[in-house]
């Protein structure tokens, strides 16, 4: 691609110009981290650099990375899960993303009129912006096909908002769910789904805490 062209280019002249030692071998990185358009770890770009026979210290890939964010070849994301991950960062583009929450998938997209829409709410706020990120989560469509239609509610993740359908439990267990408040047909939104033991939901404006093992014994079905 013409753009990653001069995106090399000025990498050479920035670090020489800089006086950044070990240029060849930094930009051996640059070159591999250009040829995919995936969102990389520091662990992914190092097996891509590997399996073209490149062998590279931690340290010196890290602080490479490090460089290219800096002088603007790259761009470090962290997202919901917490890991770092890189992305070319090429001058005058800007892109939000859409994260799947089951397989990890992130989806870059553009829209002029979203953007449009964001300055103007700035501009009502009297606030003038510089710079922002979206980052949509939720569940991408290949995910949504292998879906079945009922799942335990101990698969479901934050934000998700679905239907109980059924329990998959003894009267006594699902005495105690009806006498909590939680009845098949009710519309429930999870808000927590990860930690050792509790699992947190709510129910219009009421929050329930339920434990593991009973949020695998209620059956839901995702409102889409």
């Amino acid at each position: 691609m013409q753009i990653h062209d001069l995106e090399k280019q000025q990498f050479i002249t920035l670090f020489q110009g800089e006086g950044i030692d070990n240029i060849d071998e930094r930009f051996t990185i640059l070159e591999t981290f250009l040829k995919t358009e995936e969102h990389l770890t520091e662990d992914d770009l190092s097996r891509l650099l590997a399996d073209e026979g490149h062998q590279v210290g931690r340290d010196f890939l890290k602080e490479t990375l490090e460089l290219m964010c800096h002088y603007g070849f790259a761009q470090e994301n962290r997202f919901d899960e917490g890991r770092v991950l890189y992305e070319h960062r090429h001058l005058g583009d800007h892109h939000d993303h859409m994260i799947c929450t089951r397989c990890g998938g992130i989806t870059e997209f553009a829209d002029p009129q979203l953007e449009q829409l964001q300055e103007a709410i700035a501009a009502r706020h009297g606030f003038h912006m510089l710079q922002h990120r979206m980052d949509i989560y939720g569940i991408c469509s290949s995910c949504l096909k292998k879906r079945v239609p009922l799942m335990p509610l101990m698969l479901a993740k934050p934000g998700e908002k679905l239907i109980i359908r059924e329990y998959q439990c003894g009267e006594n267990l699902e005495g105690r769910l009806l006498s909590m408040g939680l009845r098949r047909g009710d519309t429930i939104e999870v808000i927590t789904s990860q930690g050792r033991g509790q699992f947190v939901i709510a129910v219009e404006s009421k929050r329930y805490i339920l434990g593991r093992g009973m949020a695998q014994k209620i059956m839901v079905e995702l409102i889409r």
